[in-house]
């Protein structure tokens, strides 16, 4: 379908949420690479006692679009944080607190 058909009357840019994807992905490690015209991003799962990740999506994004997925996401961790508190990242380096996985240091 061209965008032209794809948009209401109002101008808004309706989506179509196939129900193979609506149910989603879930994804607990991201990889995040990049050329001078493409930014990849891999999704993966890792599961302890694998030995290995399995990459569940990729995306694949022009520079621009890069920049502004970052912006929506920094917009919405913003609102997310003011309706329900901070989200905590453990902190690496406090001794008592092990990362869940022992993954080799990617982009994400």
């Amino acid at each position: 379908m061209d965008e032209k058909n794809n948009r209401r009357n109002d101008g808004q840019l309706q989506l179509e949420l196939p129900q193979e994807v609506a149910m989603g992905e879930y994804a607990n490690f991201a990889i995040i690479t990049h050329s001078s015209s493409d930014f990849i991003v891999d999704f993966a799962r890792v599961m302890p006692g694998l030995p290995k990740a399995q990459v569940r999506s990729r995306v694949i994004l022009a520079p621009e679009h890069a920049k502004r997925l970052l912006a929506a996401l920094q917009e919405n961790i913003m609102r997310y944080e003011n309706e329900f508190g901070p989200i905590r990242i453990p902190n690496k380096n406090a001794p008592d607190i092990v990362p869940p996985f022992n993954i080799p240091k990617g982009e994400a």
